[in-house]
């Protein structure tokens, strides 16, 4: 028999809904993860042994963050349906866990953020400085072809590279800023969404997992 009665079991099946939605959001954040690291674009001009690795830290952050919350998200869904004190405490707490780290993570993009622009930059930067021979031209053209840009060094060789270049072409120190940026606005938004839901969530189930203490005392 149900523990809950009356406006609390709408909130049990609240938090059952709540707890799916929380499991495809995780879903969601582990396949933008993946898009963002095998993403052909990010790949083309972060595949070099010497390329800045900065990025794709956020990226396998967000990756663990969206299984985390997959299985966080089945045990919640479990926890409501059994109508569990001790699993909506622990879905409860893991919320808190995950709340914080995501919180962090978003400091650490935050402060960094510049960094992983700059960094980038200055390894197209060396590519181009580097063109003498095969390995760097070819990282610079890598660039160019994929942000359609050309130029940001005042070089001989970023001249010579970009004789032929339209005159409104972009620099790629400007195209290598708004791609990233971009990118790292999509992990903003998508970690200030599942920030608003985990709130959410911790409220649903510390209202249940009190509902559900209260009905033992007063059995």
């Amino acid at each position: 028999m149900s523990k809950v009665q009356g406006g609390m079991k709408c909130v049990k099946y609240l938090l059952f809904v709540f707890n799916f939605i929380f499991w495809l959001s995780g879903l969601l954040v582990l396949a933008v993860g993946l898009w963002l690291r095998f993403d052909p674009e990010t790949v083309k001009l972060l595949t070099d042994d010497r390329a800045p690795d900065t990025f794709f830290i956020a990226v396998y952050i967000l990756l663990g963050a969206g299984g985390l919350m997959m299985i966080v998200g089945f045990f919640g869904c479990f926890g409501a349906v059994r109508e569990s004190q001790c699993l909506l405490a622990s879905f409860f707490a893991c919320l808190m866990i995950i709340f914080g780290a995501e919180i962090a993570a978003g400091v650490f993009g935050f402060i960094n953020k510049e960094q992983i622009v700059e960094e980038v930059q200055k390894f197209y930067s060396s590519s181009i400085a580097d063109a003498t021979n095969s390995n760097g031209t070819g990282i610079a053209l890598i660039y160019h072809n994929t942000l359609n840009c050309c130029g940001g060094s005042s070089s001989d060789v970023s001249n010579e590279l970009c004789a032929e270049a339209p005159p409104d072409t972009q620099d790629c120190l400007s195209a290598i800023t708004d791609f990233f940026n971009e990118k790292l606005h999509i992990i903003g938004y998508i970690g200030i969404g599942v920030a608003g839901v985990m709130i959410i969530g911790m409220i649903f189930s510390m209202v249940l997992c009190c509902a559900i203490r209260n009905s033992r005392e007063v059995i």
